[in-house]
């Protein structure tokens, strides 16, 4: 039996989004950047990273933490490099963040073909498969990782975990040919530490051999997890690995001492990010076969991977394209009872009216 969804209209999710983050010290823009991040990730299907993770998160690591600073300043690095930029966040909200990273990203592309933005001192910025699906969406090729906030996974091989869930996101403008942009969005470990939180809040259980728990062994108990375990063995972990070299190489420090601010009280906390745009204009060879333009070739290239018996696959992109379509007819954003109800935990938090089921109609 499919679950059941409750449709909140998505301005009375935002306000409350807001009014959550402000009553945190958050600006206005902050607070509004972090509510429309959240709403783009309900849209799209991915509960793991919206605005009660978000928000959770916010009240472990960030600003009930040392790890984010509200109304922080992101200072940009001279750099001799005109398409490439590096900033400062300062331990910026990260969604505000990562929006600007990724506006500048294009701004270069549209000058230079690509551009390029390394953030060091930042504060997670949660669901990666956000900011390349907005920059798909206007026409970009997209690509973004970061530093998890935490290590909490173990290296294959390993007992300890000493890498984060890293994700890659990879965003591809083809909805002039298929409907909607491919993204490439995936945690480097089996499954992210929100889906954890997810399931034990749905009383579901993990999958086999994503997590262990506090004596290293694999677990389905979302409530007995410890740490988590990368995907496809070795080679998840090398993908992990790449996120933790590249933060390395922007100013990040050691993953287990990452937003452990107990330790080490002397060395770096935060996060790094990377962000790269492409413009597609700046990778056109212009010999396509029989004629076609880019985009008729990229739609032809499609076609023939999903050709030859293959119609029925799936391509990246495409069960977040469908939620978004979803929401749409239904005409907010659909949540279920148990979220509803821990968003009322942060309605009184901020001092605001609690949302009643029966106010929300049944999502169709």
């Amino acid at each position: 039996m499919s679950e059941i969804f409750h449709v909140v209209p998505e301005t009375l999710h935002n306000t409350l989004v807001e009014a959550a983050y402000k009553h945190r010290g958050y600006s206005t823009e902050e607070s509004a950047s972090a509510a429309r991040f959240c709403a783009e990730a309900t849209r799209h299907g991915i509960r793991t990273h919206n605005a009660l993770k978000a928000l959770h998160l916010d009240h472990l690591f960030g600003s009930g933490s040392k790890g984010c600073v509200p109304n922080a300043k992101i200072e940009v690095i001279k750099s001799r490099f005109p398409a490439a930029q590096i900033w400062n966040a300062n331990q910026k909200l990260g969604q505000a963040t990562a929006y600007a990273a990724m506006d500048a990203a294009m701004k270069l592309a549209d000058q230079y073909g690509v551009g390029m933005v390394s953030v060091d001192n930042a504060f997670h910025y949660l669901w990666g498969g956000g900011y390349v699906i907005d920059a798909a969406k206007k026409g970009y090729i997209a690509y973004t990782n970061c530093t998890a906030a935490l290590a909490e996974v173990v290296p294959f091989g390993g007992k300890f975990p000493t890498l984060g869930t890293n994700p890659h996101s990879w965003g591809f403008p083809t909805t002039s040919a298929i409907g909607y942009p491919i993204v490439i969005d995936w945690a480097t470990s089996v499954i992210a530490m929100g889906r954890v939180q997810q399931l034990l809040r749905e009383g579901k259980q993990l999958p086999p051999q994503a997590a262990v728990d506090e004596n290293g062994v694999p677990t389905t108990d979302p409530a007995k997890v410890k740490s988590l375990l990368p995907f496809g063995a070795h080679k998840g972990y090398g993908l992990s690995l790449i996120n933790e070299i590249v933060g390395g190489f922007i100013g990040g420090s050691l993953p287990t001492l990452r937003n452990r601010w107990d330790r080490e009280p002397a060395d770096k906390h935060g996060c790094c990010f990377f962000f790269q745009v492409w413009h597609p204009d700046a990778m056109n060879a212009g010999a396509f076969a029989f004629g076609r333009n880019q985009a008729e070739n990229v739609k032809a290239v499609i076609k023939d991977v999903l050709g030859h018996g293959n119609e029925k696959c799936m391509l990246p992109g495409q069960l977040e394209a469908e939620a978004a379509a979803r929401c749409a007819k239904n005409g907010g954003l659909l949540f279920s009872e148990a979220e509803i109800k821990a968003f009322n935990e942060l309605a009184v938090e901020c001092g605001l009216p609690q949302w009643q089921l029966s106010d929300f109609k049944v999502a169709v």
